[in-house]
C-alpha cells in the first residue's frame, strides 16, 4: 500500500480530499436563499434541509453538532451560513470559525431575502478566490479519516465486496488511519462480535449503552420484528432471509484486526486513531451525512444490489461483487469485486484494489456518485417538533 496522498491542509492541522467553498443553511427556511447565492457564485454549493425550527434538547444539539460539523469537515474550504435567526446563525459560525478556516453568517430577519442573498453573495465570492489559490501538498495516509457503510447489500455483500473492505480497514489500521463503522440496527444479531473486539470494558458498556438504546426505541413503538426495514425487500430478494444474516455480513466491513477503540454518538468527532463506532441510522443518506459531519473524507460504500448514494463533501466510493448489478448499474460502481466470486481475485487483492481506488479518489478523482450528481445531505431528526 501507498504511504502518501496529496490534499488539502487546513489551518487546524486536518487533511481534506476536496475543497468545496459551501452555503450552509442553518434551518429549512434559509434553503432558497442559500440556493440563490449558489446560483449566482459558481464554485459554491448549497446545502439543503429539512430541519431546524422547533427543534429541542438532545434533537437540538444533535442538529447543531450536524451543521457545525458539516462546515468544519476538512473537505471544506470555506462557509458561508445563511439563518433566519441571527443568533443561532452566529452560534453555527462560531463553531466552525474554531477550524481557522474563513466563515461568514448572514441572518434574513430584519434583512429579508434580496440583501441577504446580495450580501452572501459578496462574500462567498471572496471565499471562492480564497479556495481556488490553495494547493494540495504531500500528507501520509495516517492523516485520512476513512468512514464505510453499506447497502442494498446480498449474498455477495457478506461474502465478498464487504470482506474488501474489512481487509482495507485492516491495512489502514496498520497504517495508523483513522476508520469508523455504524449501522447500530443493521448489527442485530451480531452485535456480540462487535462487543467481542472492544478495546475495555468502558467501550462495551458504550456499545451495549448504544444498541440497547435502540433496542428500547423498537420496543417502545410496539414493533414485533423490523419486516419491511430489516431487512429490506432488496436484502431479501438478495437472498438474505433475516437480520442476523444481514449483520453477520454487515461486521465483515471492520475486517479481522483493529480492536474497537471507541464509540460514538451521532456526529461526533474521534479522538485518535483506529477503529470507532458510531451509533446511527442504517439508511444510507443519514448514516453518510453523520459521518461527514463527524470530519471524516472519504467513504466506502459495498452494496449487493445497487444503491446509488452520494453526499456533497464526502466522496463515496462505491464497490461491488455482484455480477448483475456491476453489469446494469456500472455507471455507480468504482471498483468491481467480483472477480471473488470467479476465483479470479483474492480477498487482498480486492482490498488493494479498493485502497488504489482510495488514493486515486484522495488525489482527485472523482467518484460516480460524484460524477453523477449526487449530493443526498440527510439530517438525522430523532423528536417531532415542538
Amino acid at each position: 500500500m501507498q504511504t502518501t496522498f496529496y490534499g488539502y491542509r487546513r489551518d487546524n492541522g486536518r487533511v481534506g480530499i476536496r475543497n468545496h467553498v459551501v452555503i450552509l443553511p442553518l434551518d429549512d427556511l434559509s434553503n432558497a436563499a442559500c440556493e440563490a447565492v449558489a446560483n449566482n457564485i459558481k464554485g459554491t454549493m448549497a446545502l439543503p434541509h429539512a430541519y431546524g425550527r422547533l427543534q429541542f434538547g438532545e434533537d437540538l444539539d444533535l442538529h447543531f453538532r450536524t451543521v457545525i460539523g458539516t462546515g468544519c469537515n476538512p473537505n471544506v474550504a470555506a462557509v458561508v451560513v445563511i439563518g433566519i435567526e441571527p443568533v443561532w446563525t452566529q452560534r453555527i459560525v462560531d463553531g466552525i470559525a474554531e477550524t481557522g478556516k474563513p466563515v461568514a453568517g448572514f441572518g434574513i430577519e430584519k434583512h429579508g431575502d434580496l440583501e441577504t442573498i446580495m450580501l452572501a453573495s459578496k462574500k462567498v465570492k471572496e471565499f471562492v478566490h480564497y479556495a481556488t489559490e490553495l494547493q494540495r501538498v504531500k500528507c501520509k495516509v495516517n492523516e485520512l479519516w476513512v468512514s464505510c457503510k453499506c447497502g442494498e447489500s446480498d449474498t455477495t455483500s457478506g461474502i465478498a465486496s464487504n470482506p474488501t473492505v474489512g481487509n482495507a480497514f485492516d491495512k489502514l489500521w496498520e497504517a495508523g488511519a483513522t476508520t469508523i463503522f455504524g449501522e447500530t440496527t443493521e448489527i442485530t444479531g451480531g452485535e456480540h462480535l462487535v462487543m467481542d473486539r472492544c478495546v475495555n470494558k468502558e467501550v462495551r458498556a458504550k456499545f451495549k449503552f448504544f444498541f440497547d438504546r435502540y433496542a428500547k426505541v423498537v420496543d417502545e413503538h410496539k414493533v414485533d420484528d423490523l419486516c419491511d426495514s430489516q431487512p429490506t425487500k432488496g436484502n431479501i430478494e438478495g437472498g438474505l432471509t433475516t437480520i442476523e444474516e444481514k449483520a453477520l455480513g454487515n461486521v465483515q466491513k471492520i475486517g479481522r484486526k483493529a480492536p474497537v477503540i471507541g464509540c460514538l454518538d451521532k456526529a461526533e468527532a474521534p479522538t485518535g486513531p483506529g477503529l470507532w463506532f458510531m451509533d446511527s441510522s442504517s439508511a444510507a443518506a443519514e448514516m453518510v451525512t453523520l459521518v461527514a459531519a463527524a470530519g471524516f473524507v472519504v467513504h466506502f460504500f459495498p452494496t449487493g444490489q445497487g444503491n446509488i448514494i452520494g453526499n456533497p463533501i464526502l466522496p463515496v466510493i462505491k464497490l461491488s461483487a455482484n455480477p448483475r448489478t456491476v453489469r446494469t448499474m456500472n455507471e455507480h460502481i468504482d471498483v468491481d469485486v467480483s472477480g471473488i466470486l470467479r476465483r479470479e481475485l483474492n480477498l487482498d487483492q480486492a482490498g488493494d484494489k479498493l485502497l488504489e481506488m482510495m488514493f486515486r479518489t484522495c488525489n482527485g478523482r472523482n467518484t460516480s456518485a460524484e460524477t453523477l450528481g449526487h449530493r443526498e445531505f440527510i439530517m438525522t431528526k430523532l423528536y417531532e417538533s415542538a
